[in-house]
Formats: C-alpha cells, sequence, structure tokens
C-alpha cells in the first residue's frame, strides 16, 4: 500500500501536475492540501476517470484539503480538527481506506512571527496534539499525512540564515513536533532516511530549486501498527522541476501487507 501527501498549491491550476503523477507514481492513498478550490470546484470527475474516489473539504482562493483512493471511495470520519467550534479554516480531513485510518492536515504557516497568525499556528498544533493523542489511544492503523509548516531540525532546512525569523523554524513549533513524536509516532520520512538530508518543498523564488535550497515541511506520522509495516519511503523530487510545479514534492511510504 502506497500511501502520499502532496501539496499541489492549486489543484485545478496544477491539475495536469498531478494527473501526470497519479499515472507515474499510482499511488494507493494521496493527501492533498492547499486546494485553493470550493467544494464545488473540485474536480471530482477528473480524479474519477483516473480511477481515484475522493473526500474533500474545500474554501476559496485558500487552504482546502482532499483525500485520495485507488479504486475505492474513502469513507469520511470528520472533516474538521476538533477543539475550536469557531474555527473556518479548511485545514483537516480523515478518512478510513483498506483498513487504514488516514488524517490529512494542512497546518498554519504562522507568519508572521510574533502576531495572531503564529498564535493561531501554535493553537491549531495543540489540537492537531489533542486529537492525535485519542487516535493514538486507540491502537487503530494510523497515518497524520500533510504540510506541517514546521522544519523539525536544523538539517531540513539548507544553510541560511534568512529564515531565522520565521515560524516554522521557531522553537516552539518544533517543540510542538517533537511533542507529537513523544506520543509515540514515527516520523516515517526521517525512519528511512536517518542520515541524509531530505527537502520537500523549495520556494519559488531566487533560484532555490535549481540551487537545492529546500525546507522539509511535509511529513507522515506513523502509529505502532503501521510503523511494523514500513517498508519503502521517498521523495518524488523530479515532480517539483517539470513546468507549472506546485513548490512541494510528493513524499509518500510504501506499506506491506499485513
Amino acid at each position: 500500500m502506497k500511501i502520499a501527501t502532496y501539496n499541489i498549491n492549486g489543484i485545478n491550476k496544477r491539475l495536469t501536475n498531478l494527473m501526470d503523477w497519479l499515472a507515474d507514481a499510482a499511488p494507493d492513498v494521496v493527501c492533498l492540501q492547499e486546494l485553493k478550490c470550493t467544494d464545488r470546484m473540485f474536480p471530482v470527475t477528473a480524479l474519477a476517470d483516473a480511477g481515484y474516489g475522493a473526500v474533500w473539504k474545500g474554501q476559496s482562493s485558500w487552504n482546502g484539503v482532499a483525500i485520495l483512493a485507488k479504486g475505492a471511495d474513502p469513507v469520511l470520519t470528520r472533516d474538521e480538527l476538533p477543539g475550536d467550534p469557531g474555527d473556518q479554516q479548511a485545514r483537516y480531513i480523515e478518512a478510513a481506506v483498506n483498513g487504514v485510518l488516514i488524517g490529512c492536515l494542512y497546518a498554519p504557516n504562522g507568519n508572521p512571527q510574533p502576531g495572531p497568525k503564529f498564535d493561531y499556528k501554535l493553537a491549531w498544533t495543540e489540537r492537531l496534539l489533542a486529537h492525535a493523542a485519542e487516535l493514538w489511544e486507540t491502537g487503530l492503523p494510523v497515518v497524520l499525512a500533510g504540510d506541517y509548516n514546521i522544519v523539525p531540525e536544523p538539517r531540513d532546512i539548507y544553510p541560511t540564515s534568512s529564515y531565522k525569523d520565521n515560524a516554522l523554524v521557531q522553537p516552539e513549533s518544533r517543540e510542538l513536533f517533537q511533542r507529537l513524536l513523544a506520543q509515540g509516532w514515527t516520523d516515517a520520512i526521517r525512519k528511512r532516511f536517518p542520515d541524509e538530508t531530505v527537502y520537500t518543498f523549495w520556494d519559488y523564488m531566487r533560484q532555490r530549486w535549481e540551487r537545492n535550497a529546500g525546507l522539509r515541511l511535509d511529513h507522515l506520522l506513523l502509529s505502532k501498527k503501521l510503523l511494523r509495516r514500513l517498508n519503502g519511503a521517498g521523495v518524488d523530487r523530479e515532480v517539483r522541476g517539470r513546468e507549472g510545479a506546485s513548490d512541494h514534492a510528493p513524499v509518500w511510504i510504501s506499506l506491506k501487507h499485513q
């Protein structure tokens, strides 16, 4: 079973890129972020023609998350992160696919910091921690996949001082990510590549793709049952270099059958 996460940065604008990657990579499950479209504008027909069922939570111009499943219809379990009924931002969706519970998230960026956007980032991630703890306690096979908008460690960003004030690398942000891991979740990419530099995002500005000036923002966290089944992981870097690409590359894991 191959599960991927991909910040598409505008699903309709980059639908050709998405379709090409789906045809090449053939993932069984895909978590998409930054749809940047309303529910009505989600390309459900095009995805069905490509063999994927979907659940999604859209939002005009910003945010938006979806879960795709090859040859199946994901069973929606929730389309919002609990803990704040007033939060209108479409940043979390959850569904069951082939015996695995998939949480797809698009965490807040938090810039500029300090300020209300950073406060929202921290509060939202605290809510994620609370929900993740509940999911962990179920003992179910769970993956929490998406754009966490956190660079976990200094080695997860290219050598630079230009990000020193950025919300992505602040001690408060990194501490929240470490608290997630402390619950028991395993960072699948770091598990598979313990000593290597891995990036998943390259800004459009200042030739950062060409210079490989990247960051690792996209993570797949696995519950104990899924960790035992992990047998592969990677980043489809070449997708980032294609014409009209998202500034993120798809990140994936493969799981053995039970």
